[in-house]
């Protein structure tokens, strides 16, 4: 039978588990703003010249009826807004308004979702440069990870009757990570963005009261100011995808189906193996039955991959961005300063709020988290037993690198807010490994079958109790009480909506 924890209490155990410069009182004034920062108000004019082109008309063309009026209006408004013309850009003038959000400018560029992803793409490839070198992977590494997942698969087929994923195995340098990986990352950031897209244009609009006399001028600032926060969240989320693909070893270690073929980076790899006592072959070997099991249950199970994908983006839907603290920091923030607002944004400018849903959500997401990771060790653990001493300490390593976070966690945690930690990996693993010790392999991998036989939380509390009688919930619902078959087809709907999307391809 299954090793259980003695002690009911694990809580130690890794595998479970202020500048007020917003005012801007020093920028105001009562009067027209000809003597606020951002330059004469012939230079406003201009900037705004500029502006009616980039919305559709002509810059530079002929003004239209009242303009000098409208100039007037667009300068207070922006004083009693704290913003004096720096949203323009710190020197002013016509050329401020075109460098910032133009094509080539660092607000410019493609807006999808609410993310500005050619300033992301741009912001992870220099952030990724700062942290070493990234060579494409070498013949000799290519042909390690050839050799190693050749050797796992035949060891996996001993051990689990899900099948092998069809197609080479690939190996990534952390650019090709990044590129492989970004369609998968798009659908899960987007809502988020757009939820900060709109705070930061809730944060300049005015009150009810107050919006007579500014007339038509938030119209004509939403779209500059949605630009800036898909470009803010493009700055964040390439920050973010830098350091993970420093840290990640395949394309599933976060837990998360990334890309559809196993893939491992020989220098994640290689970096994972530094300092300990064991050869490069087995490091190579151990990796890559993780890599390998993961992806051969995402394949075999035909609605995990959408499950814990809709799981995420449904957390992420959630998200109510607080605008007060976008308010607070956006009132003497310099758009065009992008190096301020990276310091901002790594201050966690954008703290979400997480709602009693949300909270539900995060439950079943780190339940079904640490139920793939618990079948990976157990799994990996009975195929490397006969061949491989090594596994054991390696495993061990692995424990602490989950220990401290692991790869994804800090990633989520300034994404979307969510910690992706699988908290009851080890109830989990000793599940598995008593379901298994009941049945054989095959009855321990029924129950991925379909979502209504598999363990939820409290199967995790009493596993011998899930082996003895199945599921404690009721079969149409969740341990919350939630309608689990209402909730199966938003999933399944999800992902017909997902297969729909040419951004879904992940077979490159």
């Amino acid at each position: 039978m299954a090793e259980q924890p003695n002690d009911p209490d694990r809580s130690d155990d890794p595998d479970r588990s202020d500048d007020s410069a917003g005012s801007g009182d020093s920028g105001r004034s009562e009067g027209s703003g000809a003597n606020q920062p951002g330059g004469t108000p012939g230079d406003f004019q201009a900037m705004f010249n500029q502006l009616f082109g980039q919305l559709g008309g002509a810059g530079g063309a002929e003004q239209p009826e009242g303009m000098e009026e409208l100039f007037a209006q667009v300068q207070r408004t922006l004083s009693q807004l704290g913003q004096g013309g720096q949203v323009f850009g710190a020197t002013g003038g016509a050329g401020g308004l075109g460098g910032l959000f133009g094509a080539g400018g660092p607000l410019g560029g493609s807006v999808e979702g609410g993310v500005n992803w050619d300033l992301a793409k741009d912001t992870a490839r220099k952030t990724s440069a700062q942290l070493g070198p990234d060579p494409v992977p070498t013949a000799t590494q290519r042909e390690r990870v050839r050799e190693a997942v050749t050797i796992a698969e035949v060891w996996l087929d001993d051990v689990t009757d899900f099948p092998r994923v069809p197609g080479e195995p690939l190996a990534w340098s952390r650019a090709e990570w990044i590129d492989n990986t970004q369609p998968v990352w798009q659908g899960l950031v987007e809502p988020v963005a757009s939820s900060i897209a709109d705070a930061m244009q809730e944060s300049l609009t005015p009150p009810a009261e107050e919006a007579a006399q500014f007339g038509d001028i938030e119209k004509m600032l939403a779209p500059m100011v949605r630009s800036s926060g898909a470009g803010m969240f493009g700055i964040q989320l390439g920050q973010a995808l830098a350091q993970l693909a420093g840290e990640v070893v395949g394309a599933t270690d976060i837990g998360l189906p990334l890309h559809d073929k196993v893939a491992l980076l020989p220098g994640g790899v290689e970096k994972f193996g530094e300092g300990l006592d064991q050869s490069t072959t087995d490091i190579y070997l151990y990796l890559a039955l993780r890599e390998c099991a993961r992806q051969r249950l995402f394949h075999g199970t035909t609605w995990l991959r959408s499950t814990l994908l809709s799981l995420v983006e449904e957390y992420a839907r959630g998200i109510r961005i607080d605008s007060s603290a976008i308010e607070d920091a956006i009132g003497d923030m310099d758009l065009s300063d992008l190096e301020s607002l990276q310091e901002r944004l790594t201050g966690n400018l954008f703290s979400p709020q997480q709602t009693p849903e949300q909270q539900a959500v995060l439950v079943r997401l780190e339940t079904m988290l640490a139920l793939v990771e618990g079948w990976v060790d157990h799994v990996v653990a009975q195929a490397a037993a006969r061949w491989m001493p090594s596994a054991v300490p390696l495993a061990e390593q692995m424990r602490r690198r989950r220990a401290t976070g692991g790869p994804a966690e800090a990633t989520f945690a300034s994404l979307v807010g969510l910690e992706l930690r699988p908290r009851r990996l080890r109830d989990a693993a000793n599940l598995w490994a008593a379901l298994q010790e009941k049945k054989d392999a095959a009855g321990r991998d029924e129950p991925w079958r379909h979502p209504d036989v598999m363990p939820g939380t409290e199967d995790l509390d009493d596993p011998l109790g899930f082996v003895e009688s199945g599921p404690k919930r009721d079969a149409s619902t969740d341990e919350s009480g939630t309608d689990f078959d209402a909730e199966l087809a938003k999933l399944l709907d999800a992902e017909e909506r997902r297969g729909d999307d040419p951004r879904d391809d992940t077979s490159g």
